[in-house]
């Protein structure tokens, strides 16, 4: 175990509401417990569910630190912990789920099932943008009728993959590991700018919409349809998806941008046998989590996940003492990925 200085910096919360209800705090130290691992956090990731969180929903403990993801260094280790080790270079998921001890702090404990090893050279930019938009992502392309429930090179082969919202962090992710599970992927973008970002990020069709004739275009590129569809935007892109989707295909959304509720063609989605499947990382399950885990790790140790402009997620950063803004970036819908930097350990 490493020392620690007494007090430590932690983000806090103790009511719902906007972003000026955190606030910077001294905290001690957490210590693990059975099964548990201790980490010094330097890079927190913010995902608009971590403001959502703090905006409204009940609180289930006395005081929470935010944010889901993130990447550091494990500095101890409790009874029972196997695989991780203390020096380890880990990212992080669901840090702050049924927890009240987010990455938005110097140090943070949580169940070694959500700290995962980083390979070799993965700098803590990219293991920090993980978490919550890659496991969605990875989830997203693993629910098809026909498999596959893995990705690894080859998986996707032979498969077309549309993207609805490329530029997004769910949306970005997903190209990449589809592209890196041999799939052929469409995506859809709202301007030119965003298209040079999706195409940066490896996708192999970038459409730009609104157009009248999108789904013609689409259909043009997958004349026997898209098998695979993941949708940022059901309620603006349901009809469309029914269209260009082939027999047996998924249609996979993970978010309500642009409307609370959406109508599905009956007869054009059952003539297809359509799947459409929702989906959320709390509610899941800890074998898809585990899975997705370790496909991440692998596509990591690829190569296949890079961040940053020139990967076509851009990153903003922020200071610990300016979390706040971080989630005010966020929800004013910052393009690509706002990183925290907590510390400048590496």
């Amino acid at each position: 175990m490493v020392a620690l200085d007494k007090g430590m910096r932690a983000v806090v919360y103790s009511t719902t509401g906007p972003s000026s209800v955190l606030s910077l705090q001294e905290r001690e130290p957490g210590t693990p417990g059975p099964g548990e691992v201790r980490v010094r956090v330097t890079v927190s990731g913010v995902n608009p569910t971590d403001w959502k969180a703090r905006a409204g929903n009940p609180l289930a403990f006395d005081e929470v630190v935010p944010n889901q993801d993130g990447a550091g260094i494990v500095d101890a280790v409790g009874d029972d912990v196997t695989g991780l080790a203390v020096g380890d270079r880990v990212w992080l998921f669901l840090a702050a789920h049924q927890r009240p001890t987010g990455t938005a702090q110097d140090v943070t404990v949580l169940p070694a099932e959500r700290v995962v090893k980083l390979p070799e050279g993965v700098g803590f930019d990219v293991a920090a943008s993980l978490g919550v938009p890659a496991m969605t992502a990875h989830r997203a392309l693993t629910v098809h009728e026909s498999g596959p429930d893995r990705l690894s090179p080859g998986a996707l082969t032979g498969r077309t993959v549309l993207v609805q919202g490329g530029v997004g962090a769910v949306g970005h992710a997903a190209i990449q590991l589809a592209v890196w599970a041999g799939a052929t992927v469409i995506t859809t973008v709202s301007s030119t700018a965003k298209a040079e970002l999706a195409t940066a990020a490896g996708a192999h069709h970038v459409l730009v919409y609104p157009a009248d004739d999108l789904a013609e275009q689409i259909q043009a590129l997958a004349p026997n349809g898209v098998d695979q569809i993941v949708d940022v935007a059901p309620g603006q892109n349901a009809a469309l998806d029914v269209q260009v989707v082939a027999n047996h295909g998924s249609i996979a959304y993970f978010a309500n941008n642009n409307g609370e509720e959406f109508t599905v063609p009956i007869v054009a989605s059952f003539v297809k046998n359509v799947r459409w499947q929702g989906l959320l990382l709390y509610t899941v399950g800890p074998e898809p989590l585990a899975a997705a885990a370790e496909d991440i790790t692998k596509a990591l140790e690829d190569g296949a996940l890079p961040v940053g402009e020139a990967a076509g997620l851009p990153l903003s950063w922020f200071p610990l003492e300016e979390t706040a803004a971080a989630h005010d970036a966020v929800e004013g819908g910052a393009l690509g990925k706002v990183l925290i930097r907590v510390s400048t350990t590496d």
